[in-house]
């Protein structure tokens, strides 16, 4: 067991964040996982963020034209866990999928997001 951060620059409000975060504990529940820390830090409070994360930005107006953008800003996401590195490979390619879930016709993710 180790601490490992699970990190994903994201472009949302905050009922997106809730939802990303809803994401997070559901996949970590499954398995033997435990959060220790969570760390939210917005464009609003490090202007850089907006910067480095410009092309989520526009990933969204692409995909919702004519969209109110009001109340979305660039944020990074760190989650900071205690698993082993298997545990933590399987939840980070969970959180992922739950992120933006695959399926058979065209669709956009809720929140543009990056991770690495």
């Amino acid at each position: 067991m180790g601490t490992r951060v699970l990190r994903f620059g994201l472009y949302a409000d905050t009922e997106g964040l809730a939802g990303v975060a809803e994401v997070v504990d559901r996949e970590v529940a499954c398995r033997a996982a435990r959060v220790t820390d969570w760390t939210v830090v917005r464009a609003s409070d490090d202007p850089s963020l907006a910067q480095g994360y410009d092309f989520l930005a526009e990933q969204w107006a692409i995909e919702h034209p004519g969209g109110d953008g009001g109340g979305w800003e660039a944020a990074e996401l760190h989650v900071r866990l205690v698993c082993s590195l298997r545990t933590y490979r399987a939840l980070r390619k969970a959180v992922i999928r739950g992120l933006c879930p695959e399926g058979a016709a065209p669709h956009t993710c809720r929140v543009p997001w990056s991770a690495w």
